[in-house]
């Protein structure tokens, strides 16, 4: 069964001065992200900006990222959107194109039950092969996925993990006792690498490997070599990029820093 695993780069998108994709630079950052040792790459999350892009310009990055990483690392590619509609439409896309998962965040905007949330994933999962990563965010939608939930949700073969953006280690860690040693919940908050990968966590999918890929990843590694004290050292070093990230809008500061 594919288990995300290690760090994983939530990437920006290169654009030019017209606001389109470019190609060039996005290819140089899937090298640049190999090259830093990351275990994945992951196509239009938020730090993605996916909201800005409709699904023939989706198609595209996903097409470049692909092509570019050629097999050396799995692709995971985002299909969130508000309606499961469009959410089943952008999986099925994400199919096509050959990414090895997708990520697909909570709705946002609108306010889902419990059971509308579950019913939500049931169906992309059920229009695909892929393995789907869950992402849970809901400082930006609104939304939160319970433990409750993600147990059910945990139980669908094709779900196999969840992006854990939330902040809150005491939810985190209920997320891991809750589901299957199989299923990989990943950290989504940057400063809390280490903190997540000592309550259980499978790795992280970070926006600061967009910048220092190897610094990110160096965490990871200290931490599976039972290196605790270089791991928070590491993470200690991250920390200030991470906290820079409030010096402008969500998400400029990350692609600033990739341009210096």
């Amino acid at each position: 069964m594919f288990k995300p695993c290690g760090i994983i780069p939530a990437m920006v998108t290169p654009l030019d001065e017209n606001e389109t994709l470019n190609e060039p630079a996005l290819r140089w950052l899937v090298n640049h992200l190999i090259e830093g040792e990351v275990h994945g790459l992951f196509a239009l999350g938020s730090q993605g900006e996916f909201w800005a892009f409709d699904s023939g310009e989706k198609r595209c990055i996903l097409e470049v990222v692909v092509d570019e990483a050629g097999g050396r690392v799995p692709v995971y590619g985002g299909t969130a959107a508000v309606s499961t509609r469009e959410a089943v439409a952008l999986t099925r896309m994400a199919e096509e194109v050959g990414v090895d998962a997708v990520s697909v965040l909570t709705p946002f905007f609108v306010s889902p039950s419990p059971q509308e949330l579950y019913e939500h994933y049931a169906a992309i999962a059920g229009v695909t092969s892929l393995p789907i990563v869950l992402y849970s965010n809901p400082g930006r939608t609104g939304v939160k996925l319970t433990p409750e939930i993600l147990a059910r949700l945990a139980r669908i073969e094709n779900i196999v993990g969840i992006k854990d953006s939330s902040g809150d280690l005491s939810l985190t860690a209920e997320y891991v006792r809750v589901t299957p040693d199989d299923f990989a919940v990943l950290m989504g908050r940057d400063t809390l690498i280490l903190a997540g990968l000592l309550y259980g966590c499978a790795g992280a999918i970070a926006a600061t490997a967009n910048v220092v890929p190897r610094l990110v990843v160096e965490i990871y590694e200290r931490f599976q070599a039972s290196d605790l004290a270089g791991a928070q050292q590491a993470q200690e070093r991250l920390a200030p990029l991470r906290h820079a990230f409030g010096w402008g809008t969500f998400p400029v500061v990350v692609k600033e820093a990739a341009n210096i």
